[in-house]
């Protein structure tokens, strides 16, 4: 059957239950993220501590993930963050979750603590707790590879040592790169004495319409490879994301006091460093260096936020701290954002010795390299930043002027949003704070849409000009609901409508693949209807901690700082007509004017199931 099993693994009690996911319930959220977040909030309940066995950890596979559809290879680790108190979601690739569902198993639900150190080992319909004591202490790819040895060739998803020292921005690794990087699920895995989920499967996933889904996956292959960008992300990957940012002087540098960096690290650079490209199960895009220093690697995110916004310009160097974070554990957005917010703070006298132990300066390699190595194991100066931005309470008031961040996750994009206002309303509303994947309109950086292409994918009324607040709204919107139903689907947001390309996998293209896969017709306002219902109950999650509309901001610099240099010099967020536009935005999502879920939709939600 292509349906799958639910785990429920107790670690306190050490037991297992096995059930099914009901049907309706699928066809509500699909799986993946959706199926994640609502299984959080009837979990969770508000107020409980994120590093204690109160909180509910959650391994997804999205509804198509493990099948042939092209970079169908998507899962999400999802808990309440210890990072930022709120929804912890985030979205990963490699190979483990395809194993996952060839072991029989949709999803694994994660409640309590072990006594020590354990991993589960899922295997053809069983789950098994069993001791990690032996692999405790073990870096990411020496876990793995030591797992493999002892069982075979199984897949898993590991803690490092930063997730077992609980530090708040620890994430969760599979492969040599794959990380579900955001809201320190890794310190989740590490605060239950888990090391590692491992996956061994034999089953394979009967579809419903197998002849009709070989023939439209072929139909999708040629349309995707028929596109430019597909040919850009697999020759050089996302780095050249880095080039187009930074010609538009729209790179955060030195923790975003200057908005422009060094042509060193741009994608030609790169790939001197490369070995070849790869890809993860199921992919035909390949957008993963296999770099010459020994890993995987770097995307756009660590050129810019271990590279220009920490004032490194060696790309020999980026490459390096790219795969130290790999191997602790660590995820670079947050830690390339916290190390340029402590730098920054130093230099201005706001923190000192006395709290550093050292002198704090931007570019200096050895220094970033001393402070990752001490972060993960908490160490030092390395203790005080494993709390991230929980440090506005020790460092002063003053020091969050100066702190790049939303609803207390540092941003994870490299692209310095004061320019493109699309993108400054994304990472503001964001469900998981300040984060591009969410709804990040990426079509605003690099292409000129003709307006009737841009009608047709935005809705009328949305100018070309990345820098007007009108009608960003609905950008945003459109974004937030294909975005989710895409990682409920467990399909990779390479290969999504209005992601990279006006074209890909829109509405249209997921119905046809729901149908082959399940035999359901759903027709293409279904699915966005799921989009839709994902985005507000991962709101109610975070309404119910606290979150309203005064959370729905920026940092202080975007608004208060024009950016310095090139085109998008003088450029920055007017709080009057970012006010508008917020309120723009809730309208269009159905929420009331403080960014609260109205009651009827609550009492509509959880009435579904």
């Amino acid at each position: 059957m292509f349906n799958r099993r639910l785990g429920i693994i107790d670690l306190s009690k050490k037991k297992t239950f096995i059930k099914q996911t009901p049907d309706s319930l699928k066809k509500l959220f699909l799986g993946g993220r959706g199926l994640n977040s609502y299984y959080l909030y009837k979990m969770i309940k508000p107020g409980i501590d994120p590093l204690s066995p109160d909180n509910v950890l959650i391994f997804g596979t999205g509804f198509l993930t493990g099948t042939l559809v092209p970079n169908s290879s998507r899962f999400n680790v999802s808990a309440k963050s210890p990072e930022t108190g709120i929804l912890g979601d985030s979205n990963c690739g490699g190979y483990f979750a395809a194993e996952l569902r060839y072991a029989g198993f949709d999803r694994l639900i994660i409640l309590g603590k072990a006594k020590k150190p354990t991993y589960l080992y899922v295997t053809d319909g069983t789950i098994e707790i069993k001791d990690a004591n032996d692999y405790w202490g073990m870096d990411t790819t020496e876990v793995q590879q030591t797992l493999r040895k002892d069982l075979g060739q199984v897949e898993a998803a590991v803690c490092g040592v930063a997730g077992e020292n609980l530090v708040r921005f620890a994430c969760v690794r599979t492969g040599v790169k794959n990380a579900a990087g955001r809201c320190g699920l890794g310190a989740v895995m590490g605060s239950k004495h888990l090391k590692a989920v491992v996956a061994r499967g034999k089953q394979g996933i009967e579809i419903t319409h197998p002849e009709m889904m070989l023939e439209t996956v072929e139909q999708l292959k040629e349309y995707i490879m028929n596109s430019k960008v597909s040919s850009i992300l697999g020759t050089v990957g996302t780095p050249f994301l880095y080039e187009v940012s930074n010609t538009l002087g729209a790179i955060r540098t030195k923790n975003s006091q200057l908005n422009a960096w060094s042509e060193s690290l741009n994608a030609d650079v790169v790939e001197t460093f490369v070995d070849k490209m790869i890809g993860c199960s199921s992919c035909i895009i390949h957008c993963r260096h296999r770099n010459k220093l020994g890993g995987e690697g770097p995307e756009y995110t660590a050129l810019g936020l271990l590279g220009a916004n920490l004032g490194i310009e060696d790309t020999a160097h980026v490459i390096e701290l790219n795969n130290m974070c790999n191997e602790l554990g660590l995820d670079i957005s947050s830690s390339g954002t916290i190390l340029g917010w402590a730098f920054e703070l130093y230099e201005r006298g706001i923190i000192d010795k006395k709290i550093t132990g050292e002198e704090l300066h931007f570019g200096d390699f050895e220094l970033v390299k001393r402070l990752l190595y001490k972060i993960s194991r908490r160490e030092d100066f390395g203790d005080i930043l494993a709390e991230s931005t929980r440090n506005v309470k020790r460092f002063g008031k003053a020091s969050e002027d100066y702190l790049i961040a939303v609803k207390g996750l540092p941003q994870s994009d490299p692209h310095d949003v004061r320019y493109i206002k699309a993108f400054a309303l994304g990472i503001a509303t964001s469900s998981r704070g300040a984060d591009h994947l969410r709804s990040r309109p990426t079509l605003e950086i690099f292409l000129r849409l003709p307006q009737e292409v841009r009608d047709r994918i935005y809705g009328k009324g949305v100018p070309g000009d990345p820098t007007s607040y009108k009608g960003k709204e609905k950008t945003v919107y459109f974004s937030d609901n294909i975005f989710a139903a895409i990682d409920s689907l467990g399909i990779c947001k390479f290969i999504c409508h209005g992601f990279n390309s006006p074209h890909f996998v829109d509405y249209t293209w997921m119905k046809k693949l729901i149908h082959c896969t399940s035999g359901w017709q759903f027709k293409e306002k279904d699915i966005q209807e799921i989009g839709k219902r994902v985005i507000d109950i991962e709101r109610m999650f975070n309404n119910r901690e606290g979150v309203s509309r005064k959370d729905d901001t920026l940092p202080k610099r975007y608004f208060d700082d024009p950016m310095p240099l090139k085109i998008a010099k003088g450029h920055h967020i007017d709080r009057k007509e970012f006010d508008s536009l917020l309120t723009r935005y809730y309208k269009l999502r159905g929420w009331d004017n403080d960014g609260q879920v109205k009651q009827e939709r609550i009492k509509e939600l959880e009435a579904l199931t």
